[in-house]
This record gives C-alpha cells, sequence and structure tokens, in this order.
C-alpha cells in the first residue's frame, strides 16, 4: 500500500497557492495556482494523491480535517441531494465533485493528522507546499 502525505499553502490567503503529495520522505507530485486558497489547494493535494497511487490502495495522511469531513461525512448527501446544501452553495464544488468522485472509485484510506506538531513528512508535505506555491518543480 502507497503511504502518502498532502499539504495545501496559499499565501496570501487567497494568494498564489501551491501543494505538495510526499512518499517515502521525497516529493511525488507538486501543484500551484496563481490566486488561489489553502482550502482549494488542500483538495487538489488529495485528488493529486488519488491520481499519483493509480489505482494502487493507498493511504493519504492530511492535516486538513475539513477534506475528510467533505469525502467521509458531507459529499455523499451533497451528492444525493443534486450537489445542493441547505445552507446554501457548495464551495469550491469543482474540487469537491472531482475528489469525491476519485474517492469512491479508488481503494483510499484517509487519516486525518494534527498539523505542525512535528510530524516529519507532514513537516515536509509543508515545506514543499510551500515551495511549490513559489514556483518549485520536480
Amino acid at each position: 500500500m502507497k503511504v502518502l502525505w498532502t499539504d495545501g499553502s496559499a499565501s496570501p490567503n487567497p494568494g498564489p497557492g501551491g501543494f505538495a503529495v510526499i512518499e517515502k520522505n521525497k516529493p511525488g507530485v507538486l501543484g500551484r495556482e496563481d490566486n488561489s486558497t489553502n482550502i482549494r489547494m488542500e483538495g487538489k493535494a488529495m485528488i493529486a494523491a488519488i491520481k499519483y497511487a493509480d489505482g494502487e490502495p493507498c493511504e493519504i495522511h492530511s492535516d486538513s480535517e475539513f477534506w475528510i469531513n467533505v469525502l467521509t461525512k458531507w459529499a455523499p448527501g451533497w451528492s444525493r441531494n443534486g450537489w445542493k446544501k441547505r445552507s446554501g452553495e457548495i464551495k469550491n464544488l469543482d474540487i469537491v465533485q472531482e475528489l469525491y468522485q476519485l474517492y469512491q472509485e479508488n481503494p483510499v484510506e484517509l487519516v486525518w493528522v494534527r498539523g505542525h506538531v512535528g510530524m516529519a513528512d507532514n513537516e515536509l508535505a509543508d515545506e514543499w507546499a510551500n515551495k511549490a506555491r513559489q514556483g518549485a518543480k520536480i
């Protein structure tokens, strides 16, 4: 099973954004957007991780409790309701829909980790997400 670590960054927020997927202590995927948010970049990192796993079982470690909740708690209902929620529009719907479809179609296990507490691979994902935001490539 692939063990992947993801993180996203935007600075300022909103502003230039970057994301990273880490495998075995090194970046596997980096990406960026000129105008983004932290939330968008966290979601894009998860999309990139699932695509990077290429159908293999994978465990994605993320400090984004928001995106884990989207996939495991909220998106199933939103999908059943025609991608609507009672309280208004679903923000970042493009990412929600793509990520939810990938999550359903691939063998993915999500693991929430507390961010910025010295966990080496989580810190590395954060470091590379910031480098990607600044234009770094693999």
